[in-house]
């Protein structure tokens, strides 16, 4: 089991930039393949971006490809989100969530077994 605490949002201008982090505890963080997911009121969750537990492979939504990295620092029990050249679409809740080794890329909401409590990220126009 994993408990994930995500931090880093905040209000910033279009253009700008924000690191996000999410903060796990447990010792087996590494053996999950964690994703961001972004929610705005009325809207469904949607996938972001994932890093598989091996940490090799990424993967993107085509909206923020480009934009936003993500990696991960297995010493630390973290995983960031990198976002820069922000827009004011961009502004949401943002959640990261753990799926045990996956080898598979999931966009699906569902796939994800663990959820932090979100972070909010406004983009100012």
């Amino acid at each position: 089991q994993v408990q994930l605490v995500e931090s880093g949002g905040g209000l910033v201008q279009s253009g700008g930039s924000l690191r996000l982090s999410c903060a796990a505890s447990g010792r087996t963080f590494s053996s999950y393949t964690i994703a961001w997911f972004r929610q705005v009121p009325g809207k469904e969750r949607e996938f972001v971006a994932t890093i598989l537990w091996t940490g090799i492979s990424t993967y993107y939504a085509d909206s923020v490809k480009g934009r936003f990295t993500i990696s991960r620092d297995n010493a630390e029990n973290t995983v960031y989100l990198q976002m820069i050249s922000l827009k004011p679409e961009d502004t949401a809740v943002y959640y990261c969530a753990a799926r045990y080794r996956s080898n598979s890329y999931y966009t699906d909401r569902m796939r994800y077994d663990y959820w932090g409590q979100g972070t909010q990220v406004t983009v100012s126009s």
